[in-house]
């Protein structure tokens, strides 16, 4: 996608939430990342032969279908995170991001239908990559030649 190697930081995996469960512990190592200049590549929640609560409860061997996070929904999964954060008070100023900050989508890379979009975080959460496997980029500080 055209950025540095060496520029990226700790990598993070965002996960796919549920309605009693939306962790948020990438966000800060995103932040960390962008506080250094680095880039964060975000990898993408996979659920193959996933039970539901209910079926492991009762002992059934029924699995969910499998299901692979887009990087539309991790931009707003972002997106939520940091309404959240502003919820909380915390200053604009002191995000990790913004909607308005560029990512970078990908899309089945080194595939022949691969697809890279860079867009704001606002509109990359309605963008549609097609197909999986996605990642998400959230670069940092940009060198010239990146």
């Amino acid at each position: 996608c055209g950025l540095q190697l060496y520029s990226f930081g700790e990598t993070v995996s965002i996960v796919l939430w549920t309605e009693s469960w939306k962790p948020h512990s990438y966000y800060d190592k995103i932040a960390a990342n962008r506080r250094r200049g680095l880039h964060t590549l975000c990898l993408l929640d996979i659920k193959m032969k996933e039970k539901t609560v209910e079926n492991i409860i009762k002992g059934r061997d029924i699995y969910e279908p499998p299901r692979f996070m887009t990087a539309s929904e991790a931009a707003d999964q972002l997106l939520q995170i940091l309404e959240t954060k502003k919820e909380e008070g915390i200053p604009e100023g002191e995000l990790a991001y913004s909607e308005n900050s560029m990512c970078i989508g990908l899309a089945r890379v080194g595939t022949e239908t691969q697809q890279v979009v860079c867009a704001s975080l606002r509109d990359m959460s309605s963008c549609d990559l097609g197909g999986p496997l996605h990642s998400l980029v959230v670069p940092g500080k940009l060198h010239p030649m990146e």
